[in-house]
């Protein structure tokens, strides 16, 4: 999963089925002369079949290790690993693979969207409560009962006055 713009976050299990089916596909002694690592592959914009990666990066891991903290330092970027055994040849076997996760921007969106809801009427309401309101709930409720905003509107959407309707762009 990915944590901000520069780092992933993995997490695993090794079932001892899995580690089962390792020893007996290389061997008794497999497990014990392999050492776990995580390939990281990034796979932006490809449709990632385990041999078209636009690269990869190895990070050596010790057995009793099941998390990982990734510094990809790439934003706007896609994922993927494996988690696999490494021979002492450098032989690499993958032992489960991880979903596709993007790393976020690291700019501001270049989006703008032309549709929002002004709230200045919703803030002169709430201007006259003596205590003021801290509530978001609560503020939502008070504007619902003012006529100053449709239930379950949420942005970008218009709002036609005396509807319950919403209709998106």
């Amino acid at each position: 999963m990915a944590r901000d713009p520069h780092w992933l976050y993995a997490y695993w299990e090794i079932t001892a089925t899995k580690k089962d089916a390792f020893t007996r596909t290389y061997g008794p002694e497999a497990w014990s002369s392999t050492h776990p690592v995580l390939r990281v592959y990034d796979v932006t914009g490809v449709d990632f079949n385990g041999n078209n990666a636009k690269g990869c990066m190895d990070i050596h891991l010790g057995d009793e290790i099941d998390n990982w903290h990734i510094e990809v330092k790439e934003p706007d970027r896609s994922f993927c690993i494996d988690l696999g055994r490494m021979f002492q040849d450098g032989r690499f076997i993958t032992l489960l693979r991880s979903n596709i996760a993007t790393t976020p921007r690291a700019s501001l969106s270049d989006r703008l969207d032309e549709e929002w809801m002004w709230i200045e009427g919703l803030y002169r309401t709430l201007g006259k409560f003596q205590y003021g309101v801290s509530s978001p709930m609560l503020v939502e409720e008070l504007a619902l009962e003012a006529g100053k905003l449709p239930a379950g509107i949420s942005s970008p959407g218009n709002w036609h006055p005396g509807s319950d309707k919403q209709s998106l762009p």
